[in-house]
């Protein structure tokens, strides 16, 4: 069990989450062990079961680490809004640009969901990390029609759903056809139309 906090627990679990980085992206989650992982960290085994219980909690410290990315960048995005001359579509692309640290995690998550579909307890867990994401996610569309002088007429949860299904399904591709299809393709395409069917314009104050 993981002990409670010391002077130099957050420098070893940086090394920790460093390392397993490195390790999934090379041998993805299960092929993975702890051993390895503390081995290219230079640290010892206990060093780890005193920071994470599991191979399952690093990996959510790491999805934890990769969404806050997530909305730090989709937050720049919405941000400039303002300034671009055709904004959603600038900001479309923006957001579903990848790059090989999106790739890298997009492997690596797609293969633990694999594994929490198989086990449904860490498949809740990944459902509430699924959650919090989704929900910073519909706040930023809430702000993104905003810029816009546009009111959702859809529920934000799902629309912030659809979204997502659109990024990773359009990223698979990509990465099975990277000839064929640009990322953000799809995106910058179709999300348009679907901003103009699921939203209206907000009448100017008088």
């Amino acid at each position: 069990m993981p002990k409670g906090p010391t002077k130099r627990r957050p420098q070893t679990t940086a090394r920790l989450l460093e390392a397993a980085q490195e390790t999934f992206a090379e041998r993805g989650f299960y092929g993975s062990s702890i051993e390895v992982i503390c081995e290219r960290a230079g640290l010892t085994r206990g060093a780890f079961y005193s920071n994470f219980r599991t191979k399952e909690e690093l990996f959510f410290a790491l999805f934890n680490l990769h969404a806050q990315r997530v909305i730090d960048h989709l937050t720049q995005a919405v941000d400039e809004l303002d300034t671009a001359d055709d904004p959603l579509r600038t900001v479309l692309r923006r957001m579903n640009t990848v790059d090989e640290t999106e790739r890298r995690w997009y492997l690596l998550s797609t293969e633990f969901t694999l594994h929490a579909i198989r086990h449904p307890a860490t498949a809740r867990t990944l459902a509430e990390h699924d959650r919090r994401l989704r929900e910073e996610i519909a706040h930023l569309l809430a702000r993104l029609f905003d810029r816009l002088g546009r009111r959702p007429t859809v529920d934000l949860d799902s629309l912030a759903r659809l979204t997502t299904a659109v990024h990773e399904g359009a990223l698979a591709q990509n990465l099975v056809e990277p000839d064929q299809l640009a990322s953000e393709q799809l995106a910058v395409t179709y999300l348009p139309m679907l901003i103009d069917t699921v939203s209206e314009p907000v009448s100017p104050k008088v």
